[in-house]
């Protein structure tokens, strides 16, 4: 997934770091300030429960001996994209592919590639929490039966508005839960800024929504509890049981 930082203020106290510690620790104290104020407090929490830390770049067996015991879920090493199909199975397995690759310091602005930030900093946290973790489960057990491409294209764009772009209301304030906005500071100030189309979560309007990866968001959509996105997750499977996902949703 495109991964941008707009924040260029770039320190030289880290200097005598090796270069992945650098970025690591960079991207990491670029972040936090910002997510103390806008992400989701589930968000926040996971990143304590599973000890991601500015000092040291994540070492994924480390990460599980913590992650596992609270929801079941492993992050598993993955060499970049996968397909969809095989993405939604692992999910099923309670397994998430992750890169273990980190960007280079001449990445730090734009990355074209996933790398560990995104994908350790992004989106771990939220797997130790026990609701949203079994959504996740349960979203790739349902999108692992897609058959066709249309039904594969409206699970991604359910995957891609929700786990990757998704925002939370929390004491009456939208918070960014979605990894594509907790790992980019301009994917963040934008969704919770003016130019973003900010609308209720609608399962029908989301599976119709299309997207680039490489432009920022115009429209997000908002949840009110984790419990929509249960809600969303059984509706869609419906949907795939009777063959709606490959109609027309207007």
């Amino acid at each position: 997934m495109l991964t941008t930082e707009t924040d260029t203020g770039i320190d030289s106290h880290h200097d005598h770091l090796a270069e992945p510690e650098r970025v690591w620790r960079t991207l990491y104290e670029r972040r936090l300030p910002q997510l103390a104020r806008s992400a989701s407090s589930v968000y926040l929490d996971g990143l304590q429960a599973v000890q991601i830390r500015p000092d040291c770049v994540p070492v994924l067996d480390a990460i599980n001996r913590r992650l596992a015991p609270l929801t079941g879920w492993r992050a598993v090493p993955a060499a970049g994209f996968l397909p969809a199909a095989e993405f939604f199975t692992s999910l099923a397995r309670r397994e998430f592919p992750t890169v273990t690759r980190l960007r280079k310091w001449e990445e730090l602005d734009y990355t074209p590639e996933p790398d560990i930030f995104h994908d350790v900093f992004g989106h771990v946290p939220m797997h130790a929490n026990p609701v949203f973790a079994d959504f996740l489960q349960a979203f790739g057990q349902i999108a692992s039966r897609a058959q066709t491409d249309l039904e594969r294209q409206r699970m991604t764009r359910l995957f891609w508005f929700t786990v990757e772009f998704g925002l939370i209301r929390e004491t009456s304030e939208a918070k960014v839960y979605g990894s594509g906005l907790i790992s980019s500071h301009a994917e963040c100030a934008h969704a919770l800024g003016p130019d973003c189309r900010r609308e209720k979560f609608d399962l029908f309007t989301v599976l119709n929504q299309s997207f680039r990866h490489d432009e920022i968001q115009p429209v997000l959509f908002v949840i009110d509890s984790f419990t929509e996105l249960f809600n969303a997750v059984n509706d869609a499977s419906a949907m795939l049981a009777r063959g709606a996902l490959n109609a027309d949703l207007t």
